[in-house]
């Protein structure tokens, strides 16, 4: 298979567009990219666990690329329970009772919360920069140190009626510049990038990003029908399942802290992995070392 090659499959509130790779009696694993990436981010590391028999399925999220909602009528919400919940609508709709789960950013958080509450559908988890990527919104409101939330702009901005413009107007130069500062050390040329903001095309897009970023300081309402998963994601649940988190040194959001404040959310078989190299993207731009962590939750290295 190519990337030409597109799947869709209805899910949930979704018709969900993917591309798979490898046999389809092996070992599934989902790779899920984040904001503002689309799924061409996992080109090679995909490539390389298709050699390793490893079936790889990699969904463009809600918002992204070629994946539409079913119903006009649907709430365009861009809340971590919507991601947690797609991502599970898209393995009950392809018949996968367990597989392994990798993701960084908004795809890391969706494979996160299927992990913290339907252990039983996952048998690793590969989570890139904050590795238990739960959002505790009730606390959002306090405050990080001023370094931190000057890294955060892009939140508040997203708050104005500005920023909603700015991303409507100047969406591929706007995620460009994203792209360069949270990736300082990665040399991505024009034609990496262009291949990822058609995604950003999509009609949902700007309604989607901007109740994420409101929505997760809870300053909005969520969709009713995910009530119950966000009721259970405020207990801050533990990942129990076999877990590598991979952090880039060079990442220029969500930097590795010499303490590793994520493993108390952990209670399985934990690793911990600073990329030497890799910035926010990870699975893109270090795609060996991403792989590698997929292949071994999955038992299939060689």
């Amino acid at each position: 298979m190519s990337w030409l090659d597109l799947h869709t499959i209805k899910a949930g509130k979704l018709e969900i567009a993917y591309h798979e790779f490898g046999p389809r009696d092996g070992a599934p694993a989902v790779l899920l990219h984040g904001f503002p990436y689309d799924a061409r981010a996992y080109d090679e590391a995909a490539a390389w666990l298709a050699e390793q028999g490893i079936r790889c399925l990699v969904p463009y999220l809600r918002g992204f690329g070629p994946t539409r909602f079913l119903s006009p009528e649907s709430m365009r919400s861009g809340q971590q329970a919507a991601l947690g919940a797609d991502l599970l609508a898209f393995m009950d709709a392809l018949g996968i009772e367990q597989a392994c789960l990798g993701g960084y950013d908004w795809g890391g958080r969706a494979a996160c919360i299927v992990a913290a509450l339907w252990p039983e559908r996952v048998r690793g988890l590969v989570s890139c920069g904050q590795g238990y990527n739960i959002q505790d919104i009730s606390n959002a409101w306090q405050p990080a140190e001023p370094e931190v939330e000057a890294s955060y702009w892009y939140m508040y901005y997203f708050h104005t009626a500005r920023g909603r413009a700015g991303l409507e107007q100047l969406r591929r130069k706007l995620c460009r510049h994203i792209w360069s500062l949270w990736s300082p050390s990665w040399t991505f040329d024009h034609g990496t990038y262009s291949a990822t903001a058609d995604s950003f095309e999509n009609s949902d897009f700007v309604e989607i990003v901007i109740h994420s970023y409101t929505h997760r300081f809870g300053d909005v309402s969520g969709d009713p029908d995910y009530e119950e998963i966000e009721a259970r994601l405020a207990e801050q649940p533990s990942i129990t399942v076999p877990s590598i988190v991979l952090q880039g040194r060079d990442d220029g959001v969500d930097p590795p802290a010499i303490e590793d404040f994520d493993r108390p959310h952990f209670d399985g078989s934990y690793q911990r992995r600073i990329i030497e190299g890799a910035g926010h993207n990870l699975p893109q731009e270090t795609p060996q070392a991403f792989a590698q962590a997929i292949a071994e939750l999955a038992g299939n290295v060689k």
